[in-house]
């Protein structure tokens, strides 16, 4: 039997593949295994510039997968969903979403907690844990913070399955797309992130989640000083040169 999930990397991008399409890529202790270890190997890899997520299959992720006798929140031997959570939440290598199926309970988790997702327009989205008799607990602590309360209200209490573009709306992902161009707005995507200084990358994602928890004064402050450390800093001076060059910037894949 094929890994639960596959790894694949070209000209900087490496693809996770969740490759259990027969289990709807529902969230077994195997799945997230194979995909945590995934995302060991491209977070370890400097040639890795972006790290895609994406599935075999018509679902992109069921859930949790409820033929299991233990949740996939649960401890155990391996890695956690929460673990897979707090490796993308911390990754300085942003994580795009290429959502091209459904995506229930877990699945929206998985697709809110990336940097930037896109689905597919015959996507349904939804957070169906109240139809079970339980809740989404660890996916609300990824998915709140990009939803209005009003909206997070209605979903999360009536369970209801949504389009892909409702989703956006009310920010679980970045966007819809018609189905045959998923690939063409994700290499736009990719394309432009690419752009960006590796390091300036991940300091970026870290700016999202620590400025807001910082009082204004110390706020200012602080990034007043990392601000003038950056310009500084060699790659500040490696995309500088670039820009003044009207050149690539070294760091930004050739295809080669």
């Amino acid at each position: 039997m094929e890994s639960a999930t596959l790894y694949a990397v070209e000209n900087g991008v490496a693809t996770i593949t969740l490759n259990r399409p027969d289990n709807r890529n529902a969230l077994s202790l195997e799945l997230i295994d194979s995909l945590a270890a995934n995302l060991d190997d491209a977070l370890a890899d400097d040639e890795v510039r972006v790290i895609v997520l994406t599935n075999a299959g018509s679902t992109f992720c069921a859930g949790a997968d409820l033929s299991s006798s233990r949740p996939a929140g649960e401890p155990s031997s391996g890695r956690t969903f929460v673990d897979v959570f707090n490796m993308i939440l911390d990754s300085p290598k942003p994580v795009v979403g290429r959502i091209a199926g459904h995506c229930m309970g877990g699945g929206v988790g998985l697709a809110a907690v990336c940097d930037i997702s896109v689905a597919i327009d015959s996507a349904k989205l939804g957070f169906t844990e109240v139809r079970l008799g339980v809740v989404p607990a660890i996916i609300s602590v990824v998915c709140l913070p990009k939803m209005r309360s009003g909206d997070a209200r209605e979903l999360f209490l009536t369970g209801e399955r949504i389009s892909a573009a409702r989703a956006a709306e009310v920010g679980i992902i970045n966007r819809s797309t018609p189905d045959d161009q998923l690939d063409q707005e994700l290499a736009g995507i990719i394309t432009n992130v690419v752009r960006g200084g590796p390091r300036a990358l991940g300091l970026a994602k870290a700016l999202i989640t620590r400025v807001p928890s910082m009082a204004r004064d110390t706020a200012f402050e602080t990034m007043a000083k990392e601000s003038a450390a950056l310009f500084g800093g060699d790659e500040a001076g490696e995309g500088i040169a670039a820009f003044r060059e009207r050149r690539d910037a070294s760091w930004i894949p050739t295809g080669e």
